[in-house]
């Protein structure tokens, strides 16, 4: 008889957490263990009920998708991490890759695609959208060279990529908001990026990103 996985589910939006809920309960060999809804939670529940994979929401309250998964990883080497998000995750593929997460989900992904996702790493393996499979192939015959930035401008990225404001960057680091999209444009410039999205996913490839 082939062992049962004990899985945790992380999101803050208690209708989808329901739903994902519902859908994990279908698959044969998942044992839905527990919904939570915050990282602090996560870690408790996973420290008593040491489940082998934990769909986490990439956005919670207290700490990032990416924070969790650092933590997680560490303490338990073994553990299956899916990253279930709502927003584009594209550019920051080759960090999640790194921390060795299973595999990462749009929350707008079919059933059948969840249901897929679960199977592959059952058996060892993972899911990456095609698009994404063929820019991974782009970046890797086309890598640049990294751009310097000093330590104000590698503290502004970082907050904007964990969804900070303008307004609230320039409170923590004393400057006008006028000033710190005035940084923010020169670092754009630096990276050759032509939007915001595009300098984001440049940034989180970097050696600054933490």
């Amino acid at each position: 008889m082939s062992e049962v996985v004990k899985t945790l589910i992380v999101d803050d939006h208690p209708l989808f957490a329901r739903a994902t809920k519902a859908l994990l309960g279908e698959i044969e060999r998942i044992q839905v263990i527990g919904v939570v809804s915050n990282a602090r939670e996560c870690l408790e529940q996973v420290k008593l009920h040491q489940p082998g994979l934990v769909f986490l929401d990439y956005q919670l309250p207290d700490l990032t998708g990416t924070d969790v998964a650092v933590q997680l990883k560490q303490l338990y080497p073994h553990i299956h991490i899916v990253i279930f998000t709502g927003i584009e995750l594209a550019g920051i593929y080759n960090k999640l890759i790194e921390i060795k997460v299973s595999g990462v989900l749009s929350k707008e992904s079919s059933e059948r695609t969840i249901k897929n996702m679960v199977y592959c790493i059952l058996d060892g393996y993972t899911m990456i959208p095609l698009p994404v499979f063929n820019q991974m192939q782009l970046n890797d015959a086309n890598a640049q060279e990294e751009c310097e930035l000093n330590d104000e401008e590698v503290l502004m990225m970082n907050m904007l990529v964990k969804g900070a404001t303008h307004e609230q960057i320039a409170e923590r680091i004393f400057m006008s908001k006028r000033t710190v999209d005035n940084y923010l444009r020169k670092i754009y410039d630096k990276y050759g990026a032509k939007s915001r999205t595009e300098a984001l996913e440049k940034f989180i490839k970097s050696k600054y990103y933490t």
